[in-house]
């Protein structure tokens, strides 16, 4: 754990102010749902929140069988980070924070194709040094709970430089997102 070096006392309600510089850093909006965990040590550590995180493992399943089926790279992305991928190696990706573009299609609600942005397209945090990655259309497509966009379900073309999406993994991008949306609801 890191010392930031910043003091904050609890009101009279219990409350207590997490610095603006801190939530800027860690991405953390208003309204944003924390986790609190308190170990042995009497430290109270507050985590974001994902209901992303309770679908890993589905994510990943539903991610393997579409790239299985599809020959693109599929991920899926929540708030902040890509939780599960398929059709790539793992290693340049997971964790990795996801892009503005991510981000504008969570806010905006709408689907959007992404034309030569390579992993950029998704991910903010990842350098593009394989032609493995070197993706020339993204489809991403907003998870939506309740009314509130909590992720992004990415297909990615491979290997096929000069072919765009049809119609079909646009459909497939939106039927991925709104199949984990309602699994997330029940």
């Amino acid at each position: 754990m890191k010392a930031t070096g910043i003091v904050r006392r609890i009101d009279d309600l219990g409350r207590v102010v997490i610095p603006k510089e801190i939530r800027r850093t860690m991405r953390i909006r208003e309204g944003e749902p924390l986790e609190i965990f308190v170990d042995r040590e009497g430290e109270v550590i507050l985590k974001k929140y994902s209901p992303m995180g309770e679908l890993s493992d589905f994510a990943q399943e539903y991610c393997d069988a579409l790239a299985s089926e599809t020959g693109h790279a599929v991920f899926v992305l929540d708030r902040d980070v890509i939780i599960a991928l398929a059709g790539v190696s793992r290693q340049p990706f997971i964790e990795k924070m996801i892009s503005q573009d991510a981000e504008e299609v969570m806010e905006t609600r709408r689907q959007s194709v992404i034309e030569g942005k390579g992993v950029r397209a998704f991910c903010s945090d990842c350098v593009e040094e394989n032609s493995e990655y070197d993706f020339s259309y993204s489809v991403l497509s907003p998870i939506i709970v309740e009314g509130d966009p909590i992720g992004v379900v990415v297909i990615s073309n491979k290997h096929e430089v000069d072919n765009k999406f049809s119609e079909l993994e646009e459909k497939l991008a939106a039927t991925a997102a709104a199949f984990m949306a309602r699994h997330l609801e029940h």
